[in-house]
């Protein structure tokens, strides 16, 4: 079995995988989030890890991991204590030059996330052969694009829809502080928490437009892909249409070991 692990600022989520399914001849992208188990905690409750993963029968875990070196500390501690001495080969996945059919157009290809780079993976994946904006909505909000023959071209990176409005009601004088709902009856508000929600909500997704704008003026029809915590709660705002996949991190993972093991 393969462990997929994705570890962000906010939340772990995992994966089960059955690598016996993976063919040696062919890519099958339908198996993509087809997982024997999977599962996802906050970053206060790590723990609660070691019960899920014990005793399952995994051989390889491939991890992505944004959430700094402490982070990674304790996954391996985690991993330790659910598997024991047991050997496991443990892959921690960074981005690369090209992988996966997805080739890295950042300026130093080592320094793009290793989230935003198996995204990439994921959605190119799922959508070959079209052009496509990716915006994963979570702590941060980043929005990227990648070309119809999987170049990861670059993108745009800012603070998420809760930082953004948490942080404008922390640092503003008599702002009151904003919960996580999004509904928005005008854009022109009456009211001061409505007025911040309506702000943080147009910023989030004038960002993903003005992105959607410029690929398709390059590449014509462009897919948006949105993804992360708070995707779900953009996705009525925004115009142009959008398919909202949750866990597209650990599709990218499963996605590079699955067409590797096409290649053997």
């Amino acid at each position: 079995m393969l462990l997929l692990i994705d570890a962000g600022n906010t939340r772990v989520k995992w994966a089960l995988a059955n690598t016996a399914t993976y063919a040696c001849d062919r890519f099958d992208p339908a198996l993509l989030g087809n997982w024997d188990a999977s599962g996802v905690v906050e970053r206060e409750a790590l723990g609660r890890l070691v019960e899920a993963w014990r005793g399952r029968q995994v051989a390889r875990v491939l991890l992505s991991n944004v959430a700094g070196e402490g982070m990674r500390e304790q996954l391996d501690q985690l991993l330790l204590r659910a598997f024991g001495a047991r050997p496991i080969a443990i892959e921690w996945f960074r981005s690369a030059p090209a992988l996966a059919g997805v080739q890295n157009g950042y300026r130093n290809p080592l320094q793009l996330g290793a989230d935003r780079f198996a995204s990439a993976i994921g959605a190119h994946a799922l959508y070959p052969g079209e052009a496509l904006i990716v915006a994963t909505c979570g702590t941060a909000t980043t929005v990227d694009a990648i070309t119809p023959d999987g170049v990861f071209l670059g993108g745009m990176i800012l603070p998420g829809l809760g930082l953004m409005a948490s942080s404008l009601a922390k640092n503003t004088a008599q702002l009151p502080q904003v919960g996580a709902r999004v509904e928005i009856v005008t854009p022109f508000a009456d009211n001061t928490t409505d007025a911040i929600i309506s702000g943080c909500v147009a910023a989030q997704t004038g960002a993903i437009g003005q992105a959607l704008a410029a690929h398709a003026a390059n590449h014509g029809k462009v897919r948006c892909i949105l993804s992360g915590g708070a995707g779900h709660m953009l996705a009525p705002h925004i115009s142009h249409p959008s398919v909202t996949i949750d866990n597209l991190v650990l599709m990218g993972l499963q996605a590079a070991v699955m067409k590797q093991h096409a290649s053997c």
